[in-house]
């Protein structure tokens, strides 16, 4: 895989039933990558694994004064020196791509899950978990995967110089074998502490990072009942305790870094104090110990990486258990067809068995909850999206034409019914690339904007718009158009579902930041502009309820009673009170009073 191929056609299925598996089913995914990597970093530290012999060789070829040898030492160094750097040059090459192309894997498929779950992954995992497994989180993990090959290389390194010097040199020899694996294995006894200390500090890091982005969303809101100084409290406090936990974490590492290099120096000393006796003895050459020492000064590389690969393994396994937390997740309990269903035809009716919600096919039907939850579970219900309920009623699914929406594949579903929640989601960007979504083609840009009365966000746009761009479209939209208001925000985002003129269309709320003029006439827009297609709007404001065909009402999770919004405001006192925000105290005072005009009608009529 080249960095270029990316993204990839197909991600896979992964493994997630564990952290560990995840990696293993990422490593088998790439194991033409880590062979190259592999390769090339044996020829780099098979390179540097040879200094030490070449080394040793010119010595006693300087001691013996054999010219003829010490040039041929001299030839060795160079073929070893041009193998070190054209190995370590291809081994970061690979390695580096081993980590982008697992990172985008992994990218890939949490963003297809997120896709995939909707508004429902941030009600199963919190928001700030999902940004922190998608960003550090990912990047852990390409470390992991691509510090492996090089540790392998190292690994293979270090037992080539160990059985060398067991060869060249035994006496000497049996020392360094004998150390070095207590060298790499001293830090193991640390790494359960490091880790836990560094999940700690991650786990306080994504708190205080969905601390922030809930505290950055809701700014306006915070300045207006002035409560900035108490969340920036909570946000230093939450700040503060990621440093302290940063700072513990730390200082593990810190030990664990000090032992590799502590103990190294210790068998360094060993090695030179017992060689230097080996050669008052006689019993080692000059040579032997100098290319003793020099293969003990060397081996304090590759040993790094045994540091590394452990720090790697102990900061992504918990990463990819956060990942393959969030890849196992499904959209129901329920298992997946076998098989997708055929679509079906166009102009069937939307039919919700849970509530037994009816929507003509080609009217403009209006919901009205009492329940602000009940509703945005109804809406999401609605678009193939079941709540997550356990009972069976619950999760029933909703049928277009006689055909249960969750047994079409999700393309499809997504394509024939379309939601919009109460909280619509804005990318930065042109707007122009924002009405840039799949569309029937039938509305343009133009007429759903115009529906959505958004002219004075045109304006707005262009206003804050450089020099040079005279075409509103062309505008840029800050990240979640913060720079727009509540309302704003809210119109762009009707018009941008207007556009892609769905068979069904789904509305929760879609005028609940407008006030009341503009609101009627985006009713009349939608009205006008939906004509003809199947509409459902989920709202209580009276204006939107007046244009519907069908108004219907839902109470305790069931259908409570249908009609046009005037007859329901006549007839049935429910609906009244939610749609009219009407007391019980106030319908006691409206009865009396329309009990004094009867009685005073009566005295006028007798009169008379």
């Amino acid at each position: 895989m080249q960095i270029s191929d990316l993204p990839y056609p197909d991600p896979g299925v992964p493994d997630a039933r564990s952290g560990p598996r995840f990696l293993v089913w990422l490593g088998r995914g790439q194991l033409g990558g880590q062979a190259k990597s592999l390769c090339w970093g044996l020829l780099h530290f098979c390179g540097v694994a040879g200094l030490p012999y070449a080394v040793g060789l010119g010595v006693d070829a300087v001691v013996e004064r054999d010219a003829s040898r010490l040039l041929l030492v001299g030839g060795l160094l160079l073929v070893l020196g041009a193998a070190i750097s054209v190995g370590d040059t291809m081994l970061h090459r690979t390695a580096v791509t081993n980590w982008i192309t697992a990172a985008a894997r992994v990218q890939q498929l949490l963003a297809r899950k997120t896709a995939e779950l909707g508004s429902a992954l941030t009600r199963r995992v919190a928001a700030g978990e999902v940004v922190a497994v998608s960003t550090g989180d990912v990047e852990r993990i390409g470390w992991f995967v691509e510090a492996v090959s090089r540790f392998l290389a190292a690994a293979f390194s270090v037992v080539a110089i160990c059985v060398g010097l067991l060869f060249y040199a035994p006496a000497i020899g049996v020392v360094v074998a004998i150390g070095v694996p207590v060298l790499a294995l001293s830090v193991l006894p640390l790494l359960p502490r490091a880790t836990r200390r560094a999940d700690v500090q991650r786990e306080k890091a994504g708190k205080a990072t969905e601390l922030a982005s809930d505290t950055v969303a809701g700014l306006r809101v915070l300045r207006g009942i002035g409560g900035e100084e108490l969340f920036l409290g909570r946000y230093r406090e939450a700040s503060q305790d990621v440093r302290e936990a940063a700072v513990r974490s730390a200082r593990m590492w810190a030990l664990i870094s000090a032992i590799q290099v502590l103990l190294p120096g210790a068998l360094l000393i060993t090695v030179v104090w017992y060689g230097s006796a080996l050669v008052l003895d006689g019993r080692l050459a000059v040579g032997e110990l100098v290319a003793a020492f020099s293969a003990v000064a060397t081996m304090l590389y590759p040993l790094r990486h045994f540091e590394e690969i452990a720090m790697a393994y102990s900061f992504s396994r918990p990463a990819a258990r956060r990942a393959a937390r969030v890849l196992e997740l499904t959209r129901t309990d329920a298992a997946e067809p076998a098989a997708p269903a055929q679509a079906p035809a166009a102009g069937g009716d939307l039919y919700d068995p849970v509530t037994g919600l009816l929507a003509p096919a080609g009217r403009f039907t209006a919901v009205v909850c009492g329940d602000p939850d009940l509703a945005g579970r109804l809406a999401e219900r609605l678009g193939g999206h079941p709540a997550d309920g356990s009972g069976p009623a619950e999760g029933a699914s909703v049928r277009l034409g006689g055909v249960a929406l969750d047994d079409l594949a999700l393309d499809t579903a997504r394509t024939l019914v379309l939601v919009q929640d109460k909280e619509p989601v804005l990318l930065s960007g042109t707007l122009r690339e924002l009405f840039d979504v799949p569309a029937s083609g039938a509305v343009g840009p133009a007429a759903a904007l115009a529906a959505a009365q958004c002219a004075d966000v045109l304006d707005a746009l262009l206003q804050s718009a450089p020099d040079g761009v005279d075409d509103p479209m062309d505008a840029r939209i800050t990240e979640r158009g913060r720079s727009l208001s509540g309302g704003q925000r809210q119109r762009l985002a009707l018009a941008r579902s207007l556009a892609t003129d769905p068979e069904v269309l789904v509305l929760d709320e879609p005028t609940s930041a407008v006030d009341s003029h503009t609101e009627a006439r985006i009713a009349d827009g939608i009205a006008a502009l939906r004509a003809g297609r199947t509409t459902v709007v989920l709202a209580s404001s009276p204006l939107l309820l007046d244009r519907a065909d069908r108004v219907v009402l839902i109470h305790e999770g069931a259908v409570a009673a249908s009609g046009t919004h005037r007859a329901l405001l006549r007839a049935e006192p429910l609906y009244r009170e939610v749609v009219t925000r009407e007391t019980d105290e106030e319908r006691r005072l409206a009865r009396v009073e329309i009990v004094r005009l009867e009685e005073a009608l009566t005295e006028i009529e007798e009169s008379a």
